[in-house]
């Protein structure tokens, strides 16, 4: 048994401390919108913040983040209203939709170090995050869009 804090809940889970946090999120806690890519960490579908950090869930262990402070898509925020989950609906930034909760993910922990980022910026931090369709260009525009409206709403 391990106790978890996932979206600011304690949970316990039933799981061998070597499970994939991936499978733990998706399995023992039943929250669906973390998904499993390549299972390698490489493609960035199963990022999940761990400490506010983003993190691959996928070889990510139990055991590693036991006591850690865990958020998921849907904690992200509860209504799907962070400026991120915004203007990724706005501008219609999903094709299949598949990726979008890691690039999601990935795209808030990154505008807490880069507030006003540039395209290097956008380019160095989302790279890990691959998306089969191609949707690149309307990433990179939501997190400026986004990056904008996280300024203005501290102005």
């Amino acid at each position: 048994m391990s106790r978890i804090r996932i979206n600011g809940k304690t949970v316990t889970v039933n799981a061998d401390e070597q499970t994939p946090l991936l499978w733990v999120i998706r399995d023992e806690v039943g929250l669906k919108g973390t998904k499993f890519g390549c299972g390698i960490g490489m493609c960035g579908a199963c990022t999940v913040h761990v400490g506010g950090r983003p993190t691959r869930s996928c070889v990510t262990h139990l055991g590693a983040v036991e006591g850690a402070d865990i958020t998921t898509i849907e904690g992200l925020d509860p209504k799907g209203e962070h400026p991120v989950q915004r203007v990724w609906r706005d501008i219609q930034v999903p094709q299949c939709g598949y990726c979008q909760s890691g690039q999601i993910m990935q795209a808030a922990a990154m505008l807490k170090d880069f507030p006003d980022p540039t395209d290097a910026d956008i380019d160095a931090v989302m790279t890990g995050n691959l998306c089969r369709c191609m949707t690149y260009s309307r990433i990179r525009e939501a997190i400026k869009q986004a990056a904008r409206a996280m300024a203005e709403s501290k102005a």
